[in-house]
């Protein structure tokens, strides 16, 4: 019976264990695969605490096996069975891709697992000493699961990089058959995606244009892009870099050489992985660098930290507030219905244009485009309409009207100047105004100080604020608090369906717009 027993506890052990080790391979990868940022992660509080009630069952469960008797191993079965379900998948906003990398790094793991597993098994003397030589093994192993999957990534790193160079030298090769190809480099703490899908749909114009999909912006996104997508026919390829490490655009710049680039801003984002401010300027100037004399460097001079930077490159400047660049909007007029505004070409010719969409924010990223199309030949009449037909990017202050509601979807990654922005445009609205937030991550240390401060600018322009998670958004909290809003209309829940729930129970005459600013990322849920 004994024998039956710890079968089948080691069957729910292991359940429980391949839960777990699934959920760090997971958040393994939602840190970009990157050993430093992962750690960082670990780090934070509210992840350590999370991990520790993902194993905590299993702190009761091996002692008890390891005393043997038949009520322990029942009640220690039953530790695995609750280990089970707090380690089981749940539906993720993004969930583990099992590319071959992360299958080679659950291959590793298993073999680390089982060896050590069975050393301990074989160190037993006789059937009692069988059953529990390995349970203190056992404990180890399952609490350093986080720690595995760093140890699996650095045995796996020589094979990682081979196969990674074989993409990058088979992209490589496929430029090299293409010379007349023009590449554009589009970077920048944010804007940069919907820079990117605008700039495409002007150029397509006049050009082929293919553009990195979705959020293909690291390395191997350029590279598997480059490899599956780009044809000869293609005139221009828009590359969108992101970065959150030093070296990382110059590491794709190094193999597809752009010749026009474009820096859409720079803020303190993702400070967690960068350190500081510093350190990011000098990382988005990483695609400046890289632009030789033939080439033009478009950059929005209403962002200070790029305004203040001297590059060595062809400068084109663009803005929607700052005077005297090349590129300015101006006379512009934000209403529910889009935005209007006017631009002058290099011939100081004035053109009208209008967009469905809302928001200075957007029409600074227009601007940005209209530069690039109409420095490479495209005639700002001939933009005219495709500025008209553009259309929000999927959750970059995306306008959805559901019923009695508008979302003003803005829940991609959160920064203070979009975040700012954002609540801009929410109080154009003479409806009921409610903003729904986490409040922005990866700050660093000053991530208390940014949200507060958001909080104190959202307090003149929402009606309602909707807090999601207490103690993340306690610094927003405190903001919103010192500009004398009002507590009674700050809602604070633990999930974003639990305020859309709140939000219907607010009773009012008004058509309810609702600005849903940052959706945290599963590794901060």
């Amino acid at each position: 019976m004994d024998i039956v027993l710890w079968c089948i506890w080691i069957v729910t052990y292991l359940v429980g264990a391949v839960w777990y080790e699934l959920y760090i391979m997971h958040m393994f990868q939602q840190n970009s695969y990157k050993p430093r940022e992962y750690s960082e992660w670990m780090r934070v509080t509210s992840n350590v605490g999370r991990m520790l009630g993902k194993t905590l069952y299993a702190f009761f469960s091996l002692p008890l096996i390891a005393i043997g008797n038949m009520g322990c191993m029942v009640t220690a079965v039953f530790m695995n069975v609750l280990t089970i379900i707090v380690n089981a998948p749940h539906k993720a906003k993004k969930p583990l891709v099992y590319t071959p990398r992360v299958k080679r790094m659950l291959v590793t793991t298993i073999i680390l697992f089982s060896v050590v597993t069975i050393l301990s098994l074989l160190a037993g003397e006789n059937a009692d000493n069988i059953i529990k030589a390995p349970t203190l093994v056992l404990l180890i192993l399952f609490i350093m699961i986080p720690f595995e999957v760093l140890l699996a990534n650095l045995i796996n790193h020589p094979v990682e990089q081979g196969i990674n160079r074989h993409y990058i030298n088979d992209a490589v090769k496929i430029l090299g058959q293409m010379p007349q190809l023009i590449i554009i480099g589009v970077t920048g703490s944010y804007g940069k995606t919907s820079v990117k899908y605008f700039l495409s749909r002007l150029l397509s114009v006049r050009y082929s244009v293919l553009h990195t999909p979705g959020n293909y912006n690291t390395t191997l996104g350029v590279v598997r892009t480059i490899r599956e997508q780009l044809k000869p026919y293609h005139e221009i390829f828009i590359c969108e870099m992101g970065a959150r490490e030093v070296g990382d655009i110059k590491e794709i710049c190094d193999f597809v050489h752009p010749k026009h680039g474009i820096i859409t801003s720079i803020g303190p984002q993702h400070l967690q992985s960068f350190h500081s401010l510093e350190n990011i300027i000098s990382t988005k100037f990483e695609l400046a660098d890289a632009i030789g004399a033939d080439g033009y460097v478009f950059l929005n001079y209403d962002n200070e930290y790029i305004r203040g930077r001297k590059t060595d490159g062809n400068i084109v400047s663009y803005s929607a507030v700052t005077d005297g660049t090349d590129y300015r909007a101006y006379d512009i007029t934000v209403t529910k219905d889009g935005s209007f505004f006017k631009i002058k070409d290099k011939d100081k010719k004035e053109y009208e244009f209008h967009t469905r969409l809302v928001g200075i924010h957007n029409v600074q990223n227009i601007a940005g485009a209209i530069a690039v199309a109409n420095t490479l030949g495209i005639s700002m009449d001939k933009l005219i309409y495709p500025v008209k037909q553009l259309e929000s990017v999927p959750h970059r202050l995306q306008l959805i009207r559901r019923g009695e509601q508008t979302i003003l979807d803005d829940a991609y990654n959160s920064n203070k100047a979009g975040f700012m922005a954002a609540l801009d445009t929410l109080a154009m609205f003479d409806d009921l105004r409610i903003l729904m937030t986490p409040g922005m991550v990866e700050l660093g240390d000053k991530q208390y100080d940014e949200n507060k401060e958001a909080g104190i600018y959202a307090a003149s322009k929402c009606d309602y604020a909707i807090l999601v998670g207490r103690e993340q958004t306690k610094p927003i909290q405190d903001g919103l608090a010192q500009a004398g809003f009002e507590a009674s209309r700050m809602i604070i829940v633990d999930t974003v369906q639990e305020g859309f729930n709140m939000i219907n129970a607010i009773h009012s005459d008004k058509h309810k717009v609702i600005l849903i600013e940052n959706d945290l990322p599963d590794n901060y849920n």
